[in-house]
């Protein structure tokens, strides 16, 4: 027998180690299916180094050292694939991170509709079928000053069922420089394309004009389009046309006109130091005769494509057969109604939806997060890093107001003994994964992005990170 096949046989059996984990309490609550892989896992990768002819003593190979490696490994197979983390880039509508957080009032009401049956589509004062979109269409009118709406799973299907209910197989008119990518390589021209309609550009990428539209409207034309530059913006001699001489034109010629808004808001936030953005209200009053947005982004609600609109076109769109593959479930349907309720009462709203309320947090409030957090650390951790508050900018995100940032503070740390790759790595490794940028050899905790009640995880984290 060789030296490699000796080896091998020092290895436990899995059954050995089974017994050892079912008797400690902390695993005998796991599914046996999910403890079997743990063992396997690690084993097999043993058997792999053995194989390779990697250097393996049979100290390596007892029973307790390979328990512990298992043990590890059980315990991160145990935690949800899809978990919370805890955002300190700075980035509020972080795409990667889920967009917008959804407020508390949105997630007591969610648990109460998800959690039991609810009316998705039941008509309580008939008595008889309903329809899941009338629950949030009077909702969306009241608030936009829209005729009728009708929501979708994203923006991107609003924009794909829109295109392939009012021009399949007919001319779109838009500007070329409109022709946006959404995140994920997602491009209007592909999404056009998609939905059967024939992409007609015009005007040059910095300046369009509305006699650009006019010349290139012809019998097949089906759909004037404009497409808000959420995610980018132009600079230096440009030019648009404004909607309402859009529609204007629209009308004379009776097309329909639509704009993507993309990000979407129902509120001004100048105020606020970021630049004027068109609001869906004033969309709707310019007269358009179609508006899409989303409902995860500057709104702060779920996941959504919201189409606003004349109710003769929308009564079209929802009976696209489309419409049953890009409908909302329950769990959307229930976090949208809600956070568009906070919106009724505007004096409010901002304290309530944490995307308002990050974007508006005065300076001084951020401020006062970060020296809690640098005085808890500089007594717990000062001896293996430094830790030190500096001026930043953060950003809303989410393709939306490219370009403008909000004056912010971070906790900025550097570790003495560590690389700061290893320690970016050990803190996204956590049970609650802490998430920062790494600048300059730094790694900066963005205080906007970061809750009053995340500190001590941020705290503890770090402790363990270090440690």
């Amino acid at each position: 027998m060789t030296h490699m096949q000796n080896i091998l046989r020092l290895i436990p059996s899995v059954d050995d180690f089974l017994l050892a984990l079912l008797q400690n309490s902390e695993f005998e609550n796991i599914p046996l299916m999910l403890l079997k892989k743990g063992v396997r896992v690690v084993l097999d990768n043993q058997r792999r180094r053995v194989l390779e002819g990697h250097k393996v003593e049979p100290s390596d190979l007892e029973l307790s050292v390979l328990l512990e490696k298992i043990q590890l490994k059980i315990r991160e197979l145990d935690q949800p694939a899809f978990r919370r983390v805890i955002n300190g880039t700075g980035v509020i509508i972080h795409t990667n991170l889920g967009r917008s957080v959804l407020p508390g009032d949105v997630l007591s009401q969610l648990s109460e509709t998800s959690g039991n049956y609810s009316n998705l589509e039941f008509d309580l004062a008939t008595g008889k079928r309903g329809s899941r979109y009338s629950l949030v269409e009077e909702l969306l009118c009241e608030l936009t000053g829209a005729e009728a709406a009708l929501v979708v799973n994203n923006n991107a299907a609003a924009v794909l069922i829109a295109l392939d209910t009012l021009a399949r197989e007919k001319e779109v008119i838009v500007s070329r420089g409109q022709l946006v990518e959404i995140g994920g390589s997602f491009r209007i021209p592909d999404v056009m394309a998609r939905s059967g309609a024939e992409l007609i550009e015009i005007g040059a990428t910095n300046r369009t004009h509305l006699k650009d539209y006019r010349n290139a409207i012809t019998p097949n034309t089906g759909l004037l389009l404009k497409v808000h530059t959420s995610n980018y913006c132009i600079i230096g001699f440009t030019s648009e046309v404004s909607n309402k001489e859009l529609a204007g034109l629209g009308k004379k010629h009776r097309i329909p006109v639509m704009e993507d808004l993309g990000s979407g808001c129902l509120i001004d936030l100048s105020p606020y130091g970021l630049k004027k953005e068109p609001t869906v209200q004033e969309a709707v009053a310019s007269g358009m005769d179609v508006i899409t947005f989303s409902g995860d982004k500057l709104l702060g609600g779920p996941q959504a494509g919201i189409i606003l609109g004349s109710r003769d076109i929308i009564e079209h769109i929802k009976k696209n057969p489309l419409n049953r593959a890009l409908r909302i479930d329950k769990f959307t349907l229930s976090a949208l109604e809600s956070t568009l309720r906070l919106y009724q009462e505007p004096q409010t709203v901002f304290e309530r939806i944490p995307t308002l309320n990050m974007i508006s947090t005065p300076i001084e409030v951020i401020q006062h997060k970060a020296e809690q957090l640098a005085e808890v650390l500089e007594k717990g951790i000062s001896t293996c890093c430094t830790v030190q508050i500096a001026e930043v900018m953060s950003r809303v995100g989410g393709g939306a107001m490219p370009e403008q940032n909000l004056p912010s503070k971070a906790v900025v740390l550097r570790p003495l003994s560590m690389k700061i790759n290893h320690l970016e790595e050990k803190l996204r490794k956590l049970d609650i994964p802490v998430i920062g940028r790494v600048e300059n050899d730094r790694l900066l905790l963005d205080m906007r992005t970061v809750r009053s009640d995340e500190l001590h995880l941020i705290t503890k984290g770090l402790r363990q990170a270090l440690a």
